[in-house]
């Protein structure tokens, strides 16, 4: 009846206390493992925060470091930059001088070939191949090689001024590189732990765009550097070549030129010697010409005196022959009246002679004025050409120094 009372769904006490115990067991087995976690996760923290706290400190570093490097390299480059602008504008200077030179070739160039045209129109005995006309087809000479020297050195610097500008490119976009990475290394210098607005950036990791190593990065600059330092020292040399071509060319031409000016001068100078002494000469013909018929007049007027004792004689004669008879007689007088006039014809024909040799002469005389009057007219036309039209045309000539 007792067992018929008893509840089967009840506990005995001894399970009761057992339970009891297997909870305290229990719970302070795990308040046990709790506070060990609790413990572990203290020195977690602890280690990850110091860890963290390294790990961004030495982040912070590397990227001061970083930053003092982009600084180096954006200041080696606007050092860089500013020395290629500086020979770019100067290397224009000198393209400007190569330019006025070049400019400055051709009115010479022009008046030598204007005066070997106007030396063309020499005539006769004077259009010769003289010192002059030699001198004059050298300066043309040197001015053509001048001025294909000129035109070389200028496409030259024109090669260099784009070379230049291309590595000034490189640089501003290189130094325009370092400025935005520098910016953005600044910005993320500045910022915290307690910086507002900071967030999560899920996709940081993935490696975007084309990274390049650091040496890489470093090649890229030290080319654009090395390109800069070429171009410059290639600048300057090009300028000191420029100096020295410029300095050659100008010598070239005040010595060529004076090398003609003093042919001229001495053309001149032997023209008009010559032109004295054919004037001289004229003199002398027309001096030689007026005795000359002076003589044939006094020639002709001798002629003209003997007609009468000719007619004389004969006429004595004439009448000596109508002598009568025995009274023809070829007697002393008539003998002397037949010498009489042989002696005068032949006399006569003597004075006759030498009024044909003398108009001879005169003729010869004449055209040796004719002559000399050309020969005149020759050397007067030399002087116009070589004194008025050519010395006068070069006084114009100047020869700067660029």
């Amino acid at each position: 009846m007792a067992r018929l009372l008893q509840d089967p769904s009840k506990l005995h006490p001894s399970e009761w206390y057992t339970a009891n115990k297997m909870q305290r067991a229990s719970t302070e087995s795990q308040k046990s493992r709790s506070e060990c976690m609790i413990a572990e996760s203290w020195r977690l923290v602890d280690e990850i925060e110091k860890t963290t706290q390294k790990t961004q400190s030495d982040v912070n570093k590397k990227l001061e470091q970083r930053r003092e490097e982009i600084k180096f390299w954006k200041q080696e480059l606007d050092n860089k930059l500013e020395q290629i602008v500086h020979e770019t504008e100067i290397l224009l200077t000198f393209k400007n001088r190569l330019e006025r030179a070049l400019e400055g070739c051709k009115e010479p160039l022009v008046i030598a070939q204007k005066c070997l045209l106007y030396r063309q129109r020499r005539v006769g005995i004077d259009l010769v191949h003289d010192e002059v006309e030699q001198e004059l087809l050298k300066e043309v000479e040197v001015l053509q090689g001048i001025i294909a020297l000129l035109g070389r050195t200028l496409e030259q610097t024109n090669e260099q001024i784009r070379r230049n500008r291309s590595a000034k490119y490189d640089l501003d976009m290189d130094l325009k590189d370092k400025f935005t990475a520098l910016t953005i290394d600044d910005y993320c210098a500045s910022l915290t732990n307690d910086t507002p607005h900071i967030i999560y950036a899920d996709n940081a990791m993935k490696l975007k765009g084309n990274f390049v190593s650091p040496e890489d990065w470093l090649d890229f600059s030290n080319i654009n550097v090395e390109k800069a330092d070429k171009q410059r020292n290639n600048s300057l040399a090009l300028k000191a070549l420029i100096d020295g071509i410029l300095s050659q060319i100008a010598n070239d031409m005040r010595k060529q030129c004076e090398m003609v000016n003093n042919a001229f001068r001495n053309r001149v100078k032997e023209v008009k010697d010559a032109k004295h002494k054919l004037e001289t000469l004229l003199a002398m013909v027309m001096d030689e010409t007026a005795s000359q018929e002076k003589n044939i007049a006094a020639l002709k007027k001798a002629i003209a005196d003997k007609e009468a004792p000719v007619k004389v004689a004969q006429t004595r004669l004439e009448a000596r022959n109508h002598r009568p008879n025995v009274e023809l007689c070829y007697d002393t007088v008539h003998s002397s009246l037949m010498s009489e006039v042989q002696e005068i014809t032949k006399n006569i024909q003597r004075l006759k002679d030498a009024l044909a040799q003398a108009q001879t002469e005169l003729k010869g005389l004449s055209r040796r004025q004719l002559s000399l009057e050309e020969e005149i007219k020759v050397k007067e036309n030399t002087l116009y050409i070589d004194e008025v039209l050519c010395m006068q045309m070069r006084e114009s000539v100047c020869i700067n120094s660029y």
